[in-house]
């Protein structure tokens, strides 16, 4: 408080009086923002690495979604392999024939099996009858007209 307060009585003193505030306060601004260039330089540069990265993220994004689709896809690819792999191997084992074993219907191995099962009592094979007499001609030589004629004459007068 050695300093005694002094009135200022003209406009120049009230000017050196305000230039010397506004120095004190432009040197204290200064030294607190001091670094915004750098810090200015740093924030763009961190938005170019930002925008960079959005991009590498919905590339990675859309190659993902590619990817899952491919793999649901095969996956039922694969499925269905099975499931006709497991139609045709109960339709071997009921005696139904290969080309029908895609008409074998359930979603599962039972359902598949009780299915084979109706169809192979309505496929069953047959045995085959053997023929009554022999139907192919003979050929003997000189005898085998004689022969065919004999048995022309039997099946005649029956």
């Amino acid at each position: 408080m050695s300093e005694e307060f002094k009135a200022i009585t003209t406009q120049e003193e009230f000017d050196r009086a305000i230039q010397d505030r506004i120095k004190r306060e432009k040197e204290t601004l200064e030294k607190k923002y001091a670094d915004y260039e750098e810090i200015k330089a740093r924030n763009a540069a961190l938005e170019g690495e930002n925008t960079a990265l959005k991009a590498s993220i919905d590339d990675s994004n859309k190659k993902t979604e590619k990817y899952d689709k491919d793999i649901s896809d095969l996956n039922a690819k694969i499925a269905g392999y099975e499931t006709a792999n497991m139609r045709t191997r109960i339709a071997l084992q009921h005696g139904i024939p290969y080309d029908l074993s895609s008409r074998l219907v359930g979603e599962d191995e039972e359902s598949i099996t009780a299915d084979a099962k109706k169809l192979a009592e309505l496929v069953k094979q047959k045995e085959p009858l053997a023929p009554l007499k022999d139907t192919e001609p003979i050929i003997d030589g000189k005898d085998g007209a004689y022969k065919s004629l004999l048995e022309n004459l039997n099946l005649e007068g029956e």
